[in-house]
């Protein structure tokens, strides 16, 4: 068994392997002059920005570092003076954007400050991202905003000008493995093939760890991706990929959009199966636009998690081609990614590599899924690009 994760105290005990992260907002939390208007917690994904972002938030707004009751409420989502943005969609809207700077300017009511926490800042465009520009260049007295995102390269230089960066580190594998074991009681090996896998991802090492399903279906992609020898195959197997995203994506959902539907009926006093009077369905439909679009990013997630496990595929195989084969992330492929080593060119790896990157730039910008997918592996299949 590894030794147990060491936690600062609470509202800090869910962030760890950032002590120095920790330290800063600590002090900043119990010294005004410490204290800046704004601040841009940057990390990669799974590094804790949005748990470093709402311990921060509870500690300013509650009264001492023993008012514990404040800042449950603040993890809670019930204090009056923390207002979150979390988006489920692609990009958070501009009347998403102007709500937040709306509420900066209330004075606060309850607790010391008033705490702005905006996740996925990365997903404003820059049209969003200038409403939020006058409140963070002439910040109101006793309102802090909190910034998330995984670079600060993800933000305009207007953004990042008036905020102060608070960068994390990059967590290890063995890191990862120690902190998954005492979460989720699952044995080391299964630990440690999953912080690997998820390339320290915190949250995919967990699910990884704890879901055989999700395991199975990363090892099943990977290893279909490998035996894609032509077009047929190559259209085939990313009608196979974009189909296990998508039922992926349906788990992950349903629940949550059964839940919010029948919440929402129950609010306005509508019995489950009764028809929905006309007045109340733009409600309805409201809530179904937004789910739609929740349901289109957690599509594009899945996707991108794919793309990520095969850049880590094809990494391994540059890694071996230059003799560098002690670090893979896929050990469990080590003989079909040693094979393909010797049987391409280093030239024909960075080409799929490249094509791996421009697959992503693709679907940000809303290109077909499938079609993107079935050109990259194309690419795969023959070592040059379609």
């Amino acid at each position: 068994m590894p030794p147990a994760v060491t936690l600062a105290p609470f509202p800090w005990t869910d962030v760890w392997g950032q002590d120095d992260a920790v330290a800063a907002l600590r002090t900043a939390a119990s010294d005004p002059s410490a204290l800046s208007h704004a601040w841009l917690i940057t990390g990669p994904p799974g590094s804790g920005r949005s748990t470093l972002a709402y311990a921060f938030a509870a500690a300013l707004v509650a009264d001492s570092p023993d008012d514990e009751h404040t800042m449950r409420q603040v993890f809670a989502g019930t204090h009056p003076d923390v207002t979150a943005l979390r988006t489920d969609k692609v990009i958070i809207t501009i009347k998403e954007a102007r709500s937040l700077v709306e509420r900066s300017y209330f004075a606060p009511s309850a607790g010391r400050y008033r705490v702005i926490v905006v996740e996925d800042a990365d997903r404003m465009v820059e049209r969003t991202s200038n409403v939020l520009l006058k409140a963070l260049e002439e910040p109101p007295e006793n309102t802090v905003w909190i910034l998330c995102a995984p670079s600060e390269a993800d933000l305009l230089p207007t953004i990042r000008s008036r905020v102060r960066p608070l960068r994390l580190r990059e967590p290890d594998v063995d890191d990862v493995t120690r902190l998954i074991v005492q979460r989720t009681g699952a044995d080391e090996v299964t630990a440690e093939q999953a912080a690997r896998h998820s390339q320290r991802h915190i949250g995919m090492a967990q699910r990884l760890a704890t879901d055989d399903a999700a395991r199975q279906r990363r090892d099943t992609t990977l290893r279909s991706v490998l035996g894609v020898r032509g077009v047929g195959s190559a259209v085939e197997v990313a009608g196979h990929i974009i189909q296990a995203a998508t039922d992926d994506a349906k788990a992950l959902t349903a629940e949550r959009d059964a839940a919010e539907r029948a919440s929402l009926l129950r609010t306005v006093g509508i019995a489950e199966g009764q028809a929905v009077p006309p007045a109340l369905r733009s409600q309805i439909s409201a809530l179904e636009d937004d789910q739609k679009k929740r349901a289109t990013r957690s599509l594009r997630d899945g996707i991108d998690r794919v793309l990520t496990d095969l850049q880590s595929m094809f990494r391994d195989v540059v890694m071996l081609q230059y003799g560098r084969g002690e670090d893979l992330i896929n050990r469990e492929l080590r003989d079909d990614l040693s094979a393909m080593a010797h049987a391409w060119s280093v030239t024909r790896t960075l080409v799929v590599l490249d094509h791996l990157a421009e697959t992503r730039e693709s679907l940000e910008r809303n290109v077909a899924p499938t079609l993107a997918l079935e050109s990259l592996l194309v690419t795969v299949a023959s070592g040059r690009k379609p």
